[in-house]
């Protein structure tokens, strides 16, 4: 569509009477947003649930370890034998 043609188009809308064009729009929108805010309510209860099953999943699964934990020693021979002394010349060795 060239420019004059638009032009032509957009002036004959301008003088054309506006049947039905805004009829029902508000109750679409007040829709929408009700439609929104149901599904805003929903996705919360959706990440509190979430939230729940997860923090009670790792809740059981630290309740139900059965031995504690133990650091692992180094592999290395050449390794001090304290693991948190800052250097091997504080080994007590």
């Amino acid at each position: 569509m060239d420019e004059d043609a638009m032009d032509d188009y957009l002036s004959q809308l301008r003088w054309m009477p506006q049947t039905g064009l805004l009829d029902g729009l508000d109750d679409r929108v007040m829709n929408a947003l009700a439609l929104r805010r149901r599904e805003s309510s929903m996705a919360q209860r959706f990440m509190v649930l979430s939230a729940f099953i997860s923090l009670g999943g790792g809740a059981l699964a630290g309740i139900s370890m059965s031995e504690a934990a133990v650091a692992a020693r180094p592999l290395s021979p050449f390794a001090p034998a304290m693991a948190l002394a800052p250097s091997a010349l504080l080994d007590p060795r």
